[in-house]
């Protein structure tokens, strides 16, 4: 979850959006990008849809 959260604040930083534009873009409010950002508990949907909005791809794998 941290390289998750950390990864959409640098892609959002990188194109110089605020959480505020962030947030609209994914159809949350800015808290909820604060949230991430901050690692607090978040769904995966919500993740899914913050990351689709940076143009990210969330995916799952097993540890081998």
């Amino acid at each position: 979850m941290e390289e998750l959260a950390a990864r959409i604040r640098g892609q959002r930083i990188e194109r110089a959006w605020s959480q505020f534009e962030l947030a609209e873009r994914a159809g949350f409010s800015r808290p909820t990008v604060a949230r991430i950002e901050r690692v607090d508990d978040v769904s995966t949907a919500t993740l899914v849809k913050v990351a689709g909005a940076l143009g990210l791809r969330v995916e799952l794998s097993a540890d081998r």
